[in-house]
């Protein structure tokens, strides 16, 4: 899909999901999902947990089998599910090589703050204790919400004084639901497929208390976290956030890069866009793992 064909098509559905009803949000992340998806989705299977699924991909010819992704989709927090999440994590799995767990996370309004990080938290336990898998081998990568909720999950992982993961991989995250940046004004135009409107609208439906750094991680401790690498587009309403993010962390000892792509929109890596190159998260997983004992050096 070329850049100019994807923006056509969400530009279409930006003014039909734009104060839209949580019905019509979840239909629209579904519809998203159908234009982003490519990817096997070979060797799929689902766990159970009490509140929640969790998605499993298992590649064909593991590169590292004692490695795990861990894909936290986006949505506003009140849309997407196992279906949606596969896609990516599909796409993700089959590119590295490395197993990819995706949890479907309990959604708002029937599920509000923190519900979806305890979700997030109970899948990295399972992993961790459960499964004995290492830390030190697991990344987290999240979407838009999932880009907050893996920030969110790292807080809580310090608070119970448990291993941190090996890295973080925050695409387009949101991570100030008080939506406090300049750019939520000048890239609201710009944005093909998200609103301010819509923003509040899903905010107001995943918590009371938009300030409480478990729902907007900006506000609390990014301190000594593992390497992140944060992905926006120049055009994306929620610049900002990714801006502030990566500032913050750096000002916080955790190292941190931040790649805009000028011209895009929020969440482009998901569109596999054709003319645009798409090997910044594979590269950035590869070395991870390569230099495990040397994280990468922070950038400004």
């Amino acid at each position: 899909m070329t850049t100019e064909s994807a923006r056509k098509k969400l530009e279409k559905l930006k003014p039909i999901l734009n104060g839209c009803s949580i019905k019509t949000a979840r239909m629209g992340q579904d519809m998203l999902g159908a234009i982003a998806s490519i990817g096997k989705k070979d060797n799929y299977e689902k766990l159970s947990f009490t509140n929640f699924r969790c998605g499993v991909i298992t590649p064909d010819m593991p590169t590292d089998e004692d490695a795990v992704l861990v894909y936290i989709h986006g949505g506003g927090y009140v849309a997407g599910g196992i279906e949606y999440a596969k896609g990516y994590a599909s796409y993700l799995s089959e590119k590295t090589g490395i197993k990819t767990f995706f949890p479907a996370y309990r959604l708002a309004p029937e599920n509000k703050c923190p519900d979806a990080v305890k979700d997030c938290l109970k899948t990295y336990k399972y992993l961790t204790e459960t499964l004995a898998y290492d830390p030190k081998k697991i990344i987290l990568i999240g979407e838009s919400a999932g880009g907050g909720l893996i920030y969110s999950l790292c807080a809580s992982i310090k608070k119970l004084s448990l291993p941190l993961p090996l890295g973080l991989i925050a695409i387009s995250p949101w991570v100030d639901l008080t939506m406090s940046g300049s750019s939520y004004e000048f890239n609201d135009e710009k944005d093909p497929s998200m609103t301010l409107e819509r923003l509040r609208f899903f905010a107001e439906n995943y918590t009371d208390e938009p300030t409480d750094p478990i729902a907007s991680p900006l506000f609390g401790d990014l301190s000594d976290l593992p390497p992140s690498l944060i992905i926006s587009g120049g055009d994306e309403i929620m610049l900002s956030d990714s801006i502030l993010l990566h500032e913050k962390l750096l000002s916080q000892s955790s190292p941190s890069r931040h790649h805009v792509e000028e011209g895009l929109w929020h969440a482009y890596p998901l569109y596999h866009l054709t003319d645009v190159d798409d090997g910044l998260i594979i590269d950035f997983i590869k070395e991870l793992l390569c230099n495990e004992e040397r994280p990468p050096l922070d950038e400004a």
